[in-house]
């Protein structure tokens, strides 16, 4: 029996209800035999080799034999007609006609979406087999109509009930923030956030941190996903009950002039009552620049402009109204209210050991750092020579780190994760990258930070989908 469909028509879940799991022999499930995981593609010519010899070897003895794959190619269809014929089995071709819509939808919520592109190609062969697989020979063809018509995805956002006295970060000795870099809000932005932020602070998070991007950047997700304007979308959250700071990782001193920056936040820390901070940086992403009309200077005179932007903030929260005259920067006064409530921290965000960690030395209350252990190790020796350079005393800059790690709750589930997410990296790569594990892996992973003097882990997660997920993370707080 030879199932033909497109992704996400149902032949799975179908084999599954009629056939012992012993009958179906699945393409997608031998990758995972032979591969690291059901989407790792290189992994196809062995598991097609596999699937043959087991489809050869169940024929020779007369069981029956469910074929789970596409269907699609007629030589594939051939060869397994082939190999009943010459064991005298009959053949039956199962053809899943299954609305477009939902197959796209159900295809939007796997693990490891089929891109739309090939998904549309699947759809439009499957029409023309529909046309012709009655001419090539089965003993018989049946039809498996799914009714489904339903395409909505239920809202994630929900309640959350009173929680427990706040654990804060537990027994790390460190705070750690949510950073959000994907919004996948579905229709209800607002209630989306919402239970993202409270989940967060009923499980004791320092606070949220989002991302600063104009266009989703390729690292996270596609470039039409949403990305919002984070200030606005803080303002939102700044109206929650919550114990949460709030901010950006990071803002690039590209996309705002620095008056604007100081008078934002300020804004957010008086709304919030004193519990907003500002990430700043550089800029990278020259993409996103162009698109929006926006200069994109050489690396040279970003990194100055992130000096004056610095010097210019702080002039703006200083007392008074007076007239400022630095080293960069050159105000005729300092009329800037509402002043925010104390002064909400500047995190430099960058590890360029000439220019960047210096200016972090000078003018920043804090760094943002990479969390692999060698790496920030080096970055800080940097760090405390330029500290010294300036005679400034390094404790007077809070370490910070910027962690993006897969957890999982247990090694399949981990495991699983890693195949999602890690497109065309190899799953081994990927998954020391992002020091995939469980929870209690990354507990001692953030005390080892801890014991280096970092003060602040954001983290973030790259399959953040709900507040489920926020929940899964809470784990590292604890160690289970």
């Amino acid at each position: 029996m030879v199932l033909v469909g497109p992704s996400g028509a149902g032949k799975s879940t179908w084999a599954a209800q009629h056939y012992r799991q012993q009958e179906v022999v699945s393409s997608d499930a031998l990758r995972a035999v032979v591969g690291s995981g059901e989407f790792d593609l290189d992994a196809s010519a062995d598991a097609f080799a596999l699937l043959h010899q087991v489809v050869a070897a169940r024929s020779r003895r007369g069981l029956t034999v469910v074929v789970d794959t596409l269907g699609l190619d007629p030589d594939l269809r051939d060869r397994f007609r082939e190999q009943a014929r010459a064991t005298g089995l009959p053949c039956v071709a199962v053809l899943f006609e299954t609305n477009a819509a939902v197959c796209r939808a159900r295809n939007s919520q796997r693990d490891r979406p089929v891109p739309a592109s090939v998904l549309t190609q699947q759809l439009a062969t499957f029409e023309r087999v529909r046309t012709t697989i009655g001419e090539e020979g089965w003993d018989e063809v049946r039809t498996i109509v799914d009714e489904s018509t339903s395409t909505t995805v239920a809202p994630v956002a929900r309640a959350v009930a009173p929680g427990p006295t706040r654990s804060g970060s537990g027994d790390l000795g460190l705070e750690v923030v949510l950073q959000v870099s994907r919004f996948p809000w579905g229709e209800d932005p607002a209630g989306w956030l919402r239970s993202i932020a409270l989940v967060a602070d009923h499980h004791g998070f320092g606070g949220i941190a989002l991302m600063d991007h104009l266009i989703q950047i390729p690292q996270v997700d596609r470039a039409w996903e949403p990305i919002p304007e984070p200030w606005v979308t803080l303002g939102l959250l700044a109206g929650l009950d919550t114990d949460l700071r709030l901010g950006t990782l990071v803002s690039p001193v590209t996309f705002r002039a620095p008056g604007i920056i100081a008078k934002t936040v300020a804004t957010l820390d008086v709304l919030s009552g004193g519990r907003a901070f500002v990430g700043l940086g550089a800029g990278w992403w020259e993409r996103e620049h162009l698109a929006f009309g926006l200069p994109f200077p050489p690396p040279a005179e970003r990194l100055d402009q992130l000096e004056a932007s610095i010097e210019t903030i702080r002039a703006l929260w200083g007392k008074g109204t007076k007239a400022h005259e630095g080293r960069r920067v050159t105000l005729p006064e300092t009329t800037a209210y509402p002043r925010p409530v104390g002064q909400p921290q500047i995190v430099v965000g960058g590890s360029g050991e000439q220019r960047t960690l210096r200016i972090a030395a000078e003018l920043a209350d804090a760094c943002n750092l990479p969390s692999d252990l060698p790496t920030l190790e080096r970055k800080l020796a940097v760090l405390r020579r330029h500290c010294d350079a300036v005679g400034r005393d390094p404790d007077e800059v809070a370490v910070t780190v910027l962690d993006l790690p897969v957890i999982g709750a247990d090694r399949d589930d981990t495991w699983r994760r890693v195949e999602r997410h890690r497109g065309r990296t190899p799953a081994a790569a990927y998954a020391a990258r992002h020091h995939a594990g469980e929870a209690a892996l990354h507990h001692d992973r953030f005390l080892a930070l801890a014991d280096l003097g970092v003060t602040t882990v954001f983290v973030g997660l790259p399959d953040l989908d709900g507040p489920d997920d926020v929940e899964r993370l809470a784990g590292v707080l604890t160690g289970h």
